[in-house]
């Protein structure tokens, strides 16, 4: 696939649910989060070049209290995990508003992953 993110995935510490508004039905958990989008595994495909909105739900922790995120994506791509039952979704933010930005700066800042190779951008895959 031609369509590259030009920002770094940032894999999340915290298990994160992320969910179809309009049907009100978990489509799985962030594995990887930028400002331009996101990669969500779940136990079913997705259709690509949907578009929804994306709810996502932020846990709470001792430091922030919980936050619900509601997002316009569009799904660019959806394949299977290997020989198991999920798939990995990418999912593009259509519109982000101010708060939805400055929430998910706080939050890749406060609970990313610092793997030592952080060079994988967040992309299709091969």
């Amino acid at each position: 696939m031609s369509e590259q993110r030009k920002g770094e995935r940032k894999k999340l510490m915290t298990f994160t649910p992320a969910y179809g508004l309009e049907e009100n039905i978990l489509l799985g958990y962030i594995a990887d989060l930028t400002l331009q989008g996101a990669m969500v595994s779940g136990e079913k495909p997705v259709v690509i070049d949907r578009e929804l909105t994306l709810a996502i739900a932020f846990p709470e922790t001792p430091e922030t209290p919980a936050v619900r995120l509601t997002i316009p994506a569009r799904v660019t791509w959806c394949q299977q995990e290997g020989n198991t039952s999920y798939y990995k979704t990418g999912f593009e933010f259509l519109e982000l508003s101010a708060q939805n930005k400055r929430v998910i700066e706080a939050v890749l800042e406060r609970y990313q992953f610092r793997p030592a190779d952080d060079a994988h951008k967040w992309a299709a895959p091969d």
